[in-house]
């Protein structure tokens, strides 16, 4: 307690100091501002003249569109941390996501809208959706994946991936268009095909829309432009920095597991390795009723 004090009288005793240093000398505020002027810029960024979202041109000419990409621009690049963050993450899930898209004939672009949606990342949105695809429950289930209280498939990274392919398809089959896809998968199909009909149009630019879906294809595009071209936008790192997937052997399990902790024991590798590598094994066991063949990844 009596330490507490003290920091605290040190603390408000430096604070008026300084306060009277400032008060007493307005040239060494001046002299702060000044310096703070001089070494700190926040510059506007350069919207390119031609970007597109799989060969399927954005129309920057468009003042609304312009504006909508740079403000994507902005938020991406100069949330530093996290755009840092993605170009470490990228390197550890882009190549298991860049081949499955190229084996369901998605393409590569769609990668962009993982990062929008999750950031690379195994999390859940306040509406339910969850995984780097963020898949809602009744979607991921009609989409092939299996869902319940021991195993989410919407967090296995292979199995998620394809699931979303699937809409993506489907999508584009639907509009004869990978950017109106894409504005679906964060409407809805139902939703962006009542706009085109109200609105009379067939071109994801010319819609009104919520600001979500507005500014959700603005955003993956802002994405891939910064994550494909990060030396333009000031962002320095090296090879090291970046993260690595993890080495893995799979093991086939048609039974039942009681105990995971002990089953990554038998296996040789912690429980919290075993759980990194699957994270769609949702509880402390794998009840496997059906003698349904699963494919579990183990620390090599």
């Amino acid at each position: 307690m009596l330490k507490k004090i003290i920091l605290l009288f040190l603390f408000l005793f430096g604070a008026a100091v300084l306060g009277y240093n400032f008060k007493a000398d307005p040239y060494a505020k001046e002299a702060v501002r000044t310096g703070f002027l001089n070494h700190y810029k926040v510059y506007a960024l350069p919207i390119p003249d031609s970007l597109s979202l799989v060969d399927e041109p954005v129309p920057v000419w468009q003042k609304d569109v312009k504006e909508r990409i740079d403000r994507e621009l902005l938020v991406n690049t100069y949330w530093q941390s996290n755009a840092l963050l993605l170009l470490k993450r990228q390197n550890k899930y882009f190549p298991e996501i860049e081949k499955i898209l190229k084996q369901e004939g998605v393409p590569d672009d769609f990668k962009f809208l993982a990062v929008a949606e999750s950031g690379l990342q195994n999390v859940t949105s306040p509406s339910g959706a969850k995984g780097f695809w963020q898949i809602m429950k009744k979607t991921a289930i009609e989409l092939g994946l299996e869902v319940n209280d021991e195993v989410d498939e919407r967090y296995n990274l292979e199995k998620a991936t394809v699931a979303a392919c699937r809409y993506l398809k489907k999508a584009k089959i639907k509009y004869g268009s990978w950017t109106l896809a894409a504005a679906s998968y964060n409407a809805g199909m139902r939703k962006i095909s009542e706009e085109l009909n109200r609105q009379k149009t067939n071109n994801y630019y010319d819609l009104l829309l919520n600001e979500e879906t507005a500014r959700y294809v603005p955003r993956i595009i802002a994405l891939k432009h910064i994550l494909s071209h990060p030396k333009d936008f000031g962002f320095v790192y090296s090879q090291d920095d970046l993260y690595t997937p993890y080495q893995y052997t799979e093991v086939k399990i048609d039974s039942s597991i009681t105990d995971l902790a002990a089953f990554a024991q038998y296996m040789k590798i912690s429980y919290k390795e075993l759980k990194l590598l699957n994270p769609w094994l949702r509880a402390r066991q794998l009840s496997n009723k059906t003698g349904k063949t699963y494919l579990i990844k183990i620390k090599k």
